[in-house]
């Protein structure tokens, strides 16, 4: 099934073959910059209204949607085409409002502590269906009187796992929506040939590296794509990106109690970051209880610990602001809760 997002602006111009060449333009607009759904385009005739969305359905209907934060952090979980289920978090903060979408539904990785590794592999998402989750977020930010801001690529599934479909949307939400590519970020557990296929791209986007241990016996127990992609090799590739793209790189840390939050941990990781040509930043993540997964997050005295050790070995280091513990935050869990399936193809709830 073609979904309204998956469509090119080329292959809309074959479908809009035999109508006034503006058309395409009217259309296009319509759907990236007033993020209106065809059947609310009135510069369009009542007729192509209606076929358009006919022909161009929707990829994502709403199941279930929780907030938290005073409003502020809202987790959406879509019905897809078949039955799966993928979720999506909005963010608002003072000075930015940022999405978090999903590329796969379900994971292959199998990272223990994660949610979504805890439930396997269901399938890729196509290109529409990550698109239509940024223009939906999108959609909400602007009813509420804000913009949004920024997108990153952090949520269900890994990204170079799905690259081709996944580097299309960071080109049509680029293009089409109008975001710069230093407000696109892609999240990578260490998939070596995507990253030296970013390093090769147009676009300037950012890259976070979900490392989590800094030598290969620990991550090859937290990360098992490990095994195939040590350290090493994660590391040349990382490189190598920040050789041709001369953007920040941002390593991801979920602190475990007793795990990788030690005095050794912080210094091993500190040696890996004096080793790239450019200074990495240190992403460090409290770790969200996820259910099947025995060990705890660090408290957050260990958690400023670390950051202290970190700076004072000289690494730029913060912690992320843990939101919506009470709304089932760790990547998965909504999905894992709503086994369900609806059916898709229509306009999700606005």
């Amino acid at each position: 099934m073609v979904t309204r997002y998956d469509i090119s602006r080329r292959d809309l111009a074959v479908r809009l073959d035999g109508e006034p060449r503006y058309r395409v333009d009217q259309v296009w607009r319509g759907l990236y910059e007033q993020l209106a759904p065809p059947e609310d385009l009135t510069v369009l005739p009542a007729g192509l209204r209606r076929r358009l969305a006919t022909e161009l359905p929707t990829a994502l209907a709403l199941v279930t949607e929780q907030a938290s934060d005073g409003g502020d952090t809202v987790k959406l979980l879509w019905g897809l085409d078949g039955g799966a289920r993928v979720e999506t978090v909005l963010m608002h903060y003072p000075d930015r409002t940022t999405v978090c979408v999903s590329t796969q539904a379900g994971c292959a990785m199998a990272c223990g502590f994660c949610a979504t590794g805890q439930a396997g592999f269901e399938r890729h998402l196509s290109t529409g269906e990550i698109v239509e989750q940024v223009v939906e977020a999108a959609r909400r930010a602007r009813q509420s009187g804000r913009r949004l801001s920024n997108v990153v690529f952090m949520g269900m599934g890994e990204p170079f796992a799905n690259y081709d479909r996944t580097w299309a949307a960071v080109e049509r939400l680029h293009d089409g929506l109008g975001l710069s590519a230093r407000h696109l970020t892609l999240s990578t557990v260490g998939i070596v040939p995507g990253i030296r296929r970013l390093a090769s791209e147009a676009l300037p986007v950012n890259l976070a590296v979900s490392l989590h241990a800094a030598n290969d016996a620990l991550r090859d127990e937290l990360v098992p794509i490990n095994r195939r992609y040590p350290i090493d090799a994660v590391l040349d590739a990382c490189a190598a990106y920040l050789r041709a793209k001369g953007r920040r790189l941002s390593f991801e840390w979920a602190l475990i109690d007793g795990v990788n939050d030690r005095p050794a941990d912080a210094a091993e990781l500190a040696g890996l970051c004096r080793r790239l040509p450019l200074a990495a930043h240190v992403n460090l993540i409290p770790l969200n209880p996820t259910p099947g997964w025995p060990t705890m997050g660090s408290p957050p005295e260990r958690v400023r610990a670390f950051r202290s050790w970190l700076t004072g070995a000289g690494v730029n280091a913060t912690v992320r602001r843990n939101r919506g513990t009470e709304i089932d935050a760790a990547c998965g869990q909504l999905a894992a809760g709503h086994p369900v399936a609806v059916s898709v193809g229509r306009q999700p709830s606005r």
